[in-house]
């Protein structure tokens, strides 16, 4: 199969045909559709994470069930499905609590001693996070996978993936944002797009988008916010004061910085809840007034929307099939892998939402 390789930290991908083994009893052979381009791609590119290689990228993922492993049972061939990265093994601690992003053993990788999924020439290829969709073909623990509804568009399936369920399940699930509440949202890229649509879903009063790039803001509009805020321009949290009154009930922040992080703190109201999204570096601290505390504040965290998506993406999947959920304006462009390079590169200075390489 094609599939784009990354051979040296912060250099481009390369092309190559890559070979898949055949699948292992609880492994599934899928033939990629559609695979998101993330931002997390490009940071595992320049090298945040000291990972394997050579390596294929790529976690959003959508296609089709060529080939299932003899004690499969979730899946068969001519299915068509989505992939997750916060994959599950169902009896872990965290798996019995319901937290299955937190799950011990995710099943990414085969085995000590099994021989490699995915080999190039004799030397193995590390898919990332398990999946490796910048490639024709993925081979994927059965965990990975979630079937999807037979007349769901796969190039939109690719979107929930990471995107689609960490922006919507910040909202639904971390946060439980309800009906009428306020919601500020720092951060306009994929996932806080997604927390837009979230927050529209749930029907919080009011939507407050915050971001740098005007294009971005548009979006939101778009997508159900009720107010936009340029943070080039203004003050946010005194923005956000100004428009609600006194601060919001939820500051959702995407961005995974201590100034945001701080900016959705101060911006909320008495007994409010600043819920960070974004990833941060290991090493970055914030400063919390500690006299905030006393009027109920939370500050929380939330990997991956906390979901369980093998119920949350079907779910999304009918909202988008049904007119609820607009996934359409999510997606900014489709590219041929041969231009994956290309992709990655736009996303150093993103305006839109989410390119797809469609197969």
């Amino acid at each position: 199969m094609r599939a784009a390789v990354l051979h040296r930290f912060g250099s481009e991908v390369q092309i190559e045909d890559v070979r898949t083994a055949d699948p292992a009893p609880d492994e599934v052979l899928v033939r990629t559709a559609a695979s998101g381009v993330c931002h997390t791609d490009r940071t595992m590119q320049n090298g945040a994470n000291a990972l394997p290689l050579p390596l294929i990228l790529g976690h959003e993922v959508a296609g089709v069930v060529e080939a299932v492993g003899r004690d499969v049972t979730d899946v068969r061939p001519g299915d068509a499905v989505a992939t997750c990265a916060s994959s599950f093994c169902g009896v872990c601690r965290w798996c019995q609590r319901g937290a299955l992003q937190h799950c011990e053993n995710k099943g990414r990788s085969r085995p000590a001693g099994s021989p490699p999924r995915l080999t190039l020439g004799d030397a193995p290829v590390e898919p990332f996070v398990g999946l490796g969709g910048f490639a024709e073909q993925l081979l994927v623990h059965e965990r990975t996978l979630v079937k999807l509804p037979g007349d769901m568009p796969l190039d939109k399936a690719a979107l929930l993936g990471c995107a689609g369920i960490t922006g919507l399940g910040a909202v639904r699930h971390a946060a439980g944002v309800r009906a009428g509440d306020t919601v500020a949202i720092i951060g306009c890229g994929g996932v806080g797009l997604n927390a837009v649509l979230g927050a529209r879903l749930v029907g919080a009063a009011r939507i407050i988008a915050i971001d740098r790039l005007p294009a971005k803001l548009d979006l939101a509009r778009r997508l159900g916010a009720t107010d936009t805020i340029d943070a080039s321009e203004v003050d946010p949290v005194e923005a956000v004061r100004e428009l609600t009154g006194g601060g919001v009930d939820h500051a959702i922040e995407v961005v995974g910085i201590a100034a945001t992080i701080e900016q959705a703190f101060a911006m909320l109201d008495t007994m409010g809840t600043a819920t960070v999204v974004g990833v941060a570096h290991p090493d970055l601290k914030v400063q919390i007034p500690a006299a905030q505390l006393l009027l109920e504040k939370r500050l929380q965290g939330t990997k991956m929307g906390s979901t369980r998506f093998r119920l949350d993406i079907p779910f999304y999947c009918d909202l988008y099939l049904s007119g609820r959920l607009d996934l359409d304006a999510l997606l900014s462009e489709t590219i041929g892998l041969d231009e994956v390079n290309r992709a990655l590169e736009d996303l150093d200075a993103p305006t839109g939402a989410r390119t797809v390489i469609t197969f």
